[in-house]
């Protein structure tokens, strides 16, 4: 089953956070309606009931975006399930794991076999009437607090004993999750393109630029990143959401990430450190590996950015430029690696840095966007667009190489450029046109660079210099 189901929502993991659908209740009463299940079910009956099981009946309370809670003096606080993402739904769990856990990193996506618990005895937090050896060791904390946080009820967060567990090359539903030694060679991916050799033909008419994650890290510059900007687009518009909506069926991980005035003064996008209750508060950045986040800029209106808004636009663009995101520990900050696909969609030029700026052109204009936009996704088979995710998937596992012959050829191309135009042609714009080249190659399944696709390289790049050039004369300089 393909991961993304929701217009907004990703699914990055199995657990990161969620608001649980039924009402939320102080650990003495979960512990109660573990015991009494008449009750628990009493309880869910009634369609505006309470959320933290002090409140009045038929007064249904919700938890604001910000994540402000209300509660009752008698109450004990509400659970935070610690969702990076906001408004994620879906199960959460504790996982357990007993060796090797240092081995595993902050955001990988772990493949784990175990032994599912949901034991009411772990619902109950600091009781001194019983034997201590009865508990889950995690209850045995410095503070209520740290015990409140790392020992949720189990009816609502359930413990995995970890057997087994293993890192995911990728997650892809529809390819195995370990690519053993034979099937990772590159023989043997090309052999599996044929099989969606056919689809290829259908999306590469279809296809823009795609932004593309980092391949390989050098000291600490990430080689190969392609965060491109998608120019030209419609201010206010639906036109954002249907393209993310295509991108998140082609995908297995993404987000879109609405830049408005309000996410990113009050959105917590940077993971901290909670010392009181001993745990890392989670973030919007808190992404797994070949994420393809999409950061709608089209929703940016007027107005004043205050300092966590500033310091969230800091961090977008490190991790644009960096591939990194610096996680707060109050008194120092450290830095993470990641390998996120980002994609900007904006009417003018983006205030974020990006790698290639693709200013739209569109050939037709229908006049019903969202039915122009549906008629798309119905339009293609399911198969079909199996075919699609599959091939976007095996094409990131394909080695690729320059040969010294071909080599040679692009270094004196690029004295070539430099004599003729020495102003405007930089290292940037090699670097640009050979990721380029890359991902022509490789989206054709080849695995080096020819001369041909060199050429097509450049050829597109001035392409797409001459548009920006047009749409700069005829707007002045917004672009």
């Amino acid at each position: 089953m393909w991961q993304n189901v929701g217009a907004s929502q990703a699914r990055v993991s199995p657990s990161t956070s969620y608001t649980p659908s039924r009402h939320k209740r102080s650990y003495e009463e979960d512990e109660d309606m573990d015991l009494h299940p008449s009750k628990q079910k009493e309880q869910h009956m009634g369609s505006g009931g309470d959320i933290h099981g002090c409140v009045e009946p038929k007064r249904l309370e919700t938890e604001a975006s910000a994540g402000h809670h209300l509660i009752s003096p008698n109450c004990s606080p509400p659970l935070d399930l610690n969702f990076p993402l906001p408004g994620e739904k879906g199960p959460a769990c504790l996982v357990k794991v007993y060796e090797s856990w240092d081995s595993f990193k902050v955001n990988d996506v772990l493949e784990v076999y175990g032994i599912l618990s949901v034991d009411p005895v772990l619902s109950i937090v600091n009781n001194e009437e019983r034997d201590s050896s009865a508990l889950d060791p995690m209850d045995c904390m410095d503070t209520a607090e740290e015990q409140r946080v790392h020992s949720p009820p189990a009816s609502l967060v359930p413990r995995i004993h970890v057997i087994l567990a293993q890192k995911l090359q990728h997650i892809n539903p529809l390819l195995p999750a370990c690519l053993n030694e034979e099937e990772s060679k590159t023989s043997d991916i090309t052999k599996k393109l044929k099989f969606v050799k056919n689809g290829e033909k259908i999306y590469s008419k279809k296809r823009e630029r795609k932004a593309e994650g980092s391949y390989a890290r050098r000291d600490v510059l990430p080689l190969g990143k392609f965060t491109v900007n998608l120019s030209g687009c419609p201010r206010n518009s639906i036109f954002t959401e249907h393209l993310y909506r295509i991108i998140q069926q082609l995908v297995p991980a993404s987000y879109r990430l609405q830049m408005t005035i309000e996410n990113m003064n009050h959105s917590r996008f940077i993971p901290h450190k909670d010392y009181t209750a001993n745990r890392l508060v989670s973030g919007v950045l808190q992404l797994a590996s070949n994420t393809s986040l999409v950061v709608d800029e089209t929703q940016l209106e007027q107005g004043q950015l205050d300092a966590t808004g500033v310091h969230n636009v800091t961090a977008l663009g490190n991790l644009i430029t960096w591939q990194k995101v610096d996680y707060d520990f109050n008194y120092h900050q450290m830095e993470f690696p990641c390998n996120i696909n980002v994609l900007i969609t904006s009417e003018g030029r983006s205030l974020l840095p990006s790698d290639c700026q693709v200013h739209l052109q569109p050939q037709i204009i229908p006049p019903n966007m969202e039915e122009y936009m549906n008629s798309l996704l119905t339009a293609v088979l399911p198969s079909v667009l199996n075919k699609f995710r599959i091939y976007l998937s095996l094409l990131r596992l394909l080695d690729y190489s320059i040969s010294d012959e071909v080599t040679k050829a692009v270094e004196e191309d690029f004295v070539e450029m430099r004599k003729n135009d020495p102003e405007s042609v930089t290292a940037d714009d090699l670097h640009r046109t050979l990721l380029v080249a890359r991902f022509l190659s490789l989206s054709a399944g080849q695995t080096t660079l020819s001369r041909e696709r060199w050429l097509r390289a450049k050829q597109l790049e001035a392409l797409r210099k001459a548009r920006l050039q047009q749409q700069k004369c005829v707007n002045g300089n917004e672009l």
